[in-house]
C-alpha cells in the first residue's frame, strides 16, 4: 500500500522550542518531557531555523523576540519549505502583534506569561491538526497532496504542477507497473491531444529531480510497457 493516513507519525512526539530566555525554555522543556515529548532547544533564531529545516518536528514553539533573527522572520523563512505547525510565544498582547504572527505563517500563539496547561493543550491541538494530513511515501520520498509538497531525504523537491501530478499518480500506485497510455489518461486527461511521448519527457524531468541527486533510484522503466515507482 502506498497511501497512508498518518495519525501518529514518528516525528509527532518531537517539539522544537526556540526561546532565548533559559528559564522559560527549561520550564517548557521539563513540562513537555513530563508529557512524553522529545524536546530540542534553540536559543536564537538562526539556530532555530537551521534545526527546523534539518529535522522533522511535530510542532515548533517559537518566541518572537530572538537574537540573530526574529521569530517572525524564522516563521516566514520556514514556511517557504515546510508546513510544520508553529505556535508563536509572545509577550505582546496587542491584536496587531497577534495578526503579524499569523500572517507570517504561524498556526497559533500563546501570550507570556502563560499557563502551562494551556500551552500543553495548544501543542496537542497543533499536533492533531498537523498529523491528519495525507502522506504518500516510498522509502525516503514523501508527498503531501493537500500542501502540494514533495520531499526526499529531508530535501524539498521543486516540482512543476505537471511533475507533481505525475509523481503523485506514481506514488498512489507504488510498485505497480503503469503503461504510458494509463499515465497519459490519468495525469493529462482523457481529452489530451498532444504528443504521446510527453510521458517519457516528464518521466525524464522527474528523474532529474527525484532520483539523480540521490543514491537509490525509485522510478524504473519497464521496457515495452511503461514505468513503475518501486520501493528499494
Amino acid at each position: 500500500m502506498g497511501v497512508a493516513r498518518l495519525d501518529v507519525p514518528v516525528t509527532t512526539s518531537s517539539v522544537l522550542v526556540v526561546e532565548d530566555e533559559r528559564r522559560i525554555a527549561r520550564l517548557i522543556e521539563l513540562e513537555l518531557v513530563h508529557e512524553g515529548f522529545h524536546v530540542e532547544i534553540a536559543s536564537d533564531g538562526v539556530q532555530g531555523l537551521r534545526l527546523a529545516l534539518e529535522k522533522d518536528f511535530g510542532v515548533i514553539l517559537l518566541d518572537v523576540m530572538l537574537p540573530g533573527m526574529s521569530g517572525l522572520e524564522v516563521c516566514r523563512m520556514l514556511r517557504k519549505h515546510k508546513q510544520t505547525p508553529i505556535i508563536i510565544l509572545t509577550a505582546r498582547d496587542s491584536t496587531d502583534d497577534k495578526v503579524a504572527g499569523l500572517d507570517a505563517g504561524a498556526d497559533d500563539y500563546v501570550t507570556k506569561p502563560f499557563v502551562t496547561e494551556e500551552l500543553l493543550a495548544r501543542v496537542r491541538a497543533a499536533l492533531r491538526r498537523g498529523t491528519a494530513r495525507e502522506e504518500l511515501a516510498a522509502a525516503d520520498l514523501k508527498l503531501y497532496p493537500e500542501e502540494r509538497r514533495a520531499i526526499r531525504a529531508g530535501k524539498t523537491l521543486e516540482l512543476t504542477t505537471r511533475e507533481f501530478d505525475l509523481l503523485q499518480f506514481l506514488l498512489r500506485n507504488v510498485d505497480k507497473v503503469l503503461s504510458r497510455d494509463v499515465i497519459l489518461r490519468r495525469v493529462w486527461g482523457y481529452d489530451f491531444e498532444g504528443e504521446t511521448n510527453v510521458v517519457d519527457v516528464y518521466i525524464r524531468y522527474l528523474r532529474m529531480k527525484v532520483d539523480e541527486p540521490f543514491a537509490v533510484p525509485l522510478i524504473h522503466t519497464i521496457r515495452g510497457v511503461g514505468y513503475v515507482l518501486r520501493r528499494p
